[in-house]
């Protein structure tokens, strides 16, 4: 989440405001696990949607948000989150598209990665250190988001959760067993109503 003293950078324009908090939708529930439908109408209920999710973004305390995570099947999210320089950049991707880089210019990020749909667990997940995502923005006009640190790994992770897939379906059983047990162990602190519960 951006500074209040210095706004992000936010190519396409600011994120919408005036969205209402919503509960997380956590791993387990269907809409977590499979393909969303893609963005097909830019219109006011998507503007709607879309504010909610930036309300629920922030007051959650997260980098990214996918529509799946508040309950819905549309391929869009939203992120307000930091390169590896400090330097926040905002969007909002309809139908999105990464890419990562191939051979000799790969190179692997292992730092530690968390989820607001399965909150209070972190364990190191390896993923390319750049990358760049190719969508819609929400007049429907083509947008284009690349960066590297936190930035490349939420561009990649909000990507997944579009196409169903959460960050704990990348990692070995030993590594999911931890992710659990912390995610159990901080069971009290983010009830199924978080984070509308604190709004």
């Amino acid at each position: 989440m951006s500074d209040a003293t210095t706004p992000p950078h936010a190519p396409y324009g600011p994120l919408p405001t005036g969205g209402t908090v919503r509960p997380i939708t956590r791993w387990g529930e269907p809409v977590m696990h499979r393909a969303l439908q893609p963005v097909t109408a830019y219109d006011d209920a998507l503007r709607a949607l879309v504010a909610d999710m930036v309300a629920t973004m922030y007051a959650a305390e997260g980098v990214g948000l996918a529509a799946n995570q508040i309950g819905e099947d549309l391929a869009v999210f939203v992120f307000d989150c930091p390169d590896a320089a400090g330097q926040h950049v905002a969007g909002i991707v309809c139908n999105p598209v990464v890419t990562v880089p191939t051979g000799k210019s790969r190179k692997l990020d292992k730092g530690d990665e968390g989820c607001l749909s399965y909150p209070g667990a972190y364990v190191p997940c390896s993923r390319p250190d750049h990358a760049a995502v190719d969508g819609f923005g929400l007049d429907g006009e083509p947008v284009h988001f690349e960066g590297d640190g936190l930035l490349a790994r939420c561009l990649q992770h909000e990507t997944d959760h579009l196409n169903g897939m959460v960050f704990g379906d990348r990692l070995a059983f030993g590594a999911q067993k931890k992710l659990r047990k912390q995610m159990e162990q901080a069971i009290e602190e983010y009830p199924l109503t978080w984070p509308a519960n604190q709004a």
